[in-house]
């Protein structure tokens, strides 16, 4: 009998918005697709592509690095413009985002074609690629790289419009709350993610506009995959308007898998040398900090926060991003001093291994800025969360936070907008003294697991969606 033929390898390609909380996610899903036999051309912008490149040599970009992971990895870094030019402020997301489709379009579908490419797993944020779903017949997976919360109010903008709610420029006209759901979060109108997008007015408008135009073509999509999983945001998945296949929370790839490691997807080279200063510290004991990739704090804000920190009695770890202030001054160089000083047992870095920080057994709680990612490795690792957004979907994961899992606590600005050392301080302190928070981060984090064993739900779905892939 002859033998039966083994499917060919499929190749995916893997289109993430040029953000560094877009990237990381679905670098981590492209291990899990590798993992299964899959090939993946994962595409970032020229300008990131570069700084990936720096991140893995240690901090400095290296002229001629390598675009090609080797193909026994099965990941292959490849890089497109972006439309800006060297200078251009990329922090603006409204307009960094209206000029990627003419930028990326036409290489996107070339790369199809040369690479024989059937399936493209395209961020929810680039939906403007699935023009390539009628232009070159690829099959395309949405990804969302927010909650499935965020992702049924996105599907809702244009019945906010006509009730009122905002306007077409994203502007609050009624200020009221809305809930999708009675185990969803009630999210402020001016916490709408629309709301807080873009740095003027006309990238605001632009970005609300797309959000519009691009609902309808969501039709184009064949399914839908998320960041989450079924146990805490199931209403949330019946609502999206396509199949959707929870196949969160994704992990980093362990270091010493014979994949490339998650690294290749931070702009900034991780600390690691913070792992060993945790080693040292009691068990429970340590504050995490850290504001991801996009925060900015005025001068005055960040004196308080370390003034918090040094104050609070704990020792803490505390990422301080080079590009962290809006007056470009060097906080961490003088938070290390006073740390010399001997005013605190702390740590300051510029870029953290933040999935390793969150699983050490020395963590206590982590502040954060409450973005997705932070949160589901937050719910991964069962660490009680300390919630300071600062703009777009961090408010409603905050909510999910504080109001619906109840895992956390919420830091508030004074009538000034400043949050104070004080709250700071208050606040950590009942965050930490809260036993009910810490059982129910930990049912929490035994949940995730669960889904991500084999058998559990997130499991069962990524299986579902390598099917698919195998299947065209």
């Amino acid at each position: 009998m002859a033998a039966v033929a083994r499917p060919l390898r499929p190749r995916v390609l893997v289109l993430p918005f040029p953000a560094q909380g877009h990237v990381m996610p679905l670098m981590e899903l492209s291990h899990r697709l590798v993992e299964h036999g899959i090939e993946v051309d994962f595409v970032n912008t020229d300008f990131n592509h570069a700084r990936v490149m720096g991140a893995l040599a240690g901090g400095e970009v290296v002229e001629g690095s390598s675009s090609v992971i080797p193909e026994a990895e099965g990941i292959h870094l490849v890089s497109f413009p972006d439309g800006m030019g060297p200078d251009g402020d990329r922090t603006d997301v409204g307009k960094l985002a209206a000029g990627l489709p003419g930028a990326m379009l036409g290489g996107l579908e070339e790369m199809v074609v040369s690479n024989g490419i059937k399936w493209a797993v395209v961020d929810v944020s680039m939906s403007w690629a699935l023009k390539l779903a009628t232009t070159v017949g690829v099959r395309v997976a949405l990804f969302s790289t927010f909650s499935a919360a965020i992702f049924a109010l996105r599907m809702h903008v244009p019945k906010f419009i006509e009730d009122g709610i905002i306007d077409e420029n994203g502007s609050v006209k009624r200020k009221e709350k809305i809930q999708l759901g009675p185990k969803m979060p009630a999210v402020l109108a001016a916490e709408l993610p629309w709301t807080s997008m873009g740095k003027t007015p006309e990238s605001r408008r632009a970005f609300i506009q797309g959000v519009i135009k691009a609902n309808p073509v969501i039709a184009q999509a064949e399914i839908i995959l998320c960041n989450t999983f079924q146990e805490i945001e199931s209403e949330a998945l019946a609502l999206l308007p396509k199949p959707a296949l929870a196949v969160g929370p994704l992990e980093e790839a362990p270091t010493n898998s014979a994949s490339l490691s998650s690294s290749a997807c931070h702009f900034w080279a991780q600390d690691q040398s913070c792992l060993a200063w945790l080693d040292a510290q009691e068990p429970g004991s340590v504050v995490y900090v850290a504001f991801g990739s996009m925060t900015v704090f005025d001068a005055a804000q960040l004196q308080e926060l370390a003034d918090a920190l040094l104050l609070c009695g704990r020792p803490f770890l505390w990422v301080v991003r080079p590009n962290i202030t809006d007056d470009g001054s060097d906080v961490g160089e003088s938070i290390r001093r006073r740390i010399g000083a001997g005013e605190s047992n702390g740590v300051v870095v510029d870029w953290a291994p933040q999935q390793r920080v969150l699983s050490h057994p020395a963590l206590a709680c982590f502040v954060t800025h409450s973005g997705w990612n932070s949160t589901m490795e937050g719910l991964r690792y069962g660490v009680p969360l300390l919630c300071w957004p600062y703009f777009a979907d961090q408010f409603c994961n905050r909510t999910y936070v504080c109001d619906v899992w109840r895992t956390g606590v919420r830091l508030c600005a004074d009538e000034q907008g400043l949050v104070t050392k004080e709250e700071i301080g208050d606040k950590l302190a009942s965050l930490l003294r809260d036993q009910g928070i810490r059982e129910r981060v930990m049912s929490l984090k035994t949940a995730a697991c669960a889904s991500l064993a084999d058998g559990g739900s997130s499991h069962q779905d990524l299986l579902k969606f390598v099917r698919l892939l195998f299947e065209s």
